[in-house]
C-alpha cells in the first residue's frame, strides 16, 4: 500500500507542475496578445 501512495503523490506533483507549465505560457500568451491588440489599436486610432 505504501507504494501506491507514494505513486499517486508523484502523479499529482507530475500533474500540478505540468499544469504551472502550461499556465505560464497561457499567461505569456495572452500577454503577447495583448500587447499585438494594444499595438493595433494605437495604430488605428492613430491614422486622424
Amino acid at each position: 500500500m505504501a507504494g501506491t501512495v507514494v505513486l499517486r503523490c508523484c502523479t499529482s506533483v507530475t500533474k500540478v507542475r505540468t499544469w504551472k507549465r502550461c499556465s505560464k505560457q497561457i499567461k505569456e500568451q495572452r500577454a503577447r496578445l495583448y500587447i499585438v491588440w494594444k499595438c493595433a489599436v494605437f495604430l488605428l486610432s492613430s491614422h486622424d
